[in-house]
């Protein structure tokens, strides 16, 4: 699929870097950018070679400003439905990809922005990013998961702040809740993106793989069944060379080779 409103790149690391180009639009995601970006998340998570992703926009003003509103606008009912659970879907796909990903924000990550940013690992922000859900100032609420994923980042109180409220909050603020986990200068935003999933590709491929699955399914299904998974998983590594590896290297008093076997 050739892509009109998104650009992916891969780096000789195995890094994919996924950017939203609408900046005359400050990025919003009409239609076409969600197939776009489905198509995208897709080819990612079944290419082995691609090991992480980082999510960004183009131009200095958004990551992602919202949904196109002028879509928004003459939705019937079911249409609406239909498109919220559809984004819902694309959104869950990278959640659920079980290879890292950062959103690195740049200017307005707002509405569905906001929502595409939680739906990866960590995020990075620029000084002058702004995050918000403001869908009840236009009489509807959010559909690509904000309802949920804002309460399990910050808490229930600071999420029906934002949700309720509809404003708009900085990058420090951001941080200082949880919704950020680190403010990086402009121009560093996707270099200190890169160096960050780097670090984390150096560790156990089947250990990030297993932990990132294991915190997803505690979330879903609670504490027990999440604390079955972990120790099945646990068990898992067990029999893996890497763990061998590991271990070993440790004892070495050097840095593992991992081969994600």
């Amino acid at each position: 699929m050739s892509y009109k409103n998104i650009r992916l790149e891969t780096d000789q690391d195995g890094i994919a870097l996924i950017t939203v180009d609408r900046p005359e639009k400050l990025n919003a995601l009409n239609r076409e950018t969600m197939g776009e970006l489905d198509d995208a998340f897709t080819r990612a998570r079944n290419d082995a070679a691609i090991r992480g992703l980082i999510i960004t926009g183009a131009g200095e003003k958004a990551f992602v400003a919202g949904a196109d509103i002028k879509e928004l606008a003459v939705l019937a009912p079911i249409e609406a439905q239909e498109l919220s659970r559809r984004g819902q879907t694309i959104f869950r796909e990278l959640e659920r990809m079980t290879k890292p990903s950062v959103a690195a924000i740049n200017g307005f990550a707002l509405g569905g922005g906001l929502e595409l940013a939680m739906s990866c690992s960590v995020r990075i922000a620029g000084p002058e990013a702004k995050f918000g859900q403001p869908e009840v100032k236009l009489g509807i609420i959010p559909g690509y998961g904000g309802t949920q994923r804002l309460p399990r980042l910050v808490g229930r109180g600071r999420a029906l702040e934002m949700l309720i409220s509809g404003e708009v909050i900085d990058s420090s603020e951001a941080y200082r809740i949880g919704l950020v986990n680190y403010i990086t200068p402009a121009e560093d935003l996707v270099s200190f993106s890169r160096a960050w999933v780097r670090k984390v590709l150096a560790n156990g491929p089947i250990a990030l793989a297993l932990t990132m699955e294991a915190v997803d399914v505690g979330l879903d299904c609670g504490l027990e069944q999440g604390l079955q998974f972990e120790a099945a998983a646990f068990g898992l590594t067990a029999a893996t060379e890497d763990r061998h590896e590991g271990t070993r290297a440790f004892l070495e008093k050097r840095k593992p080779v991992f081969a994600g076997k």
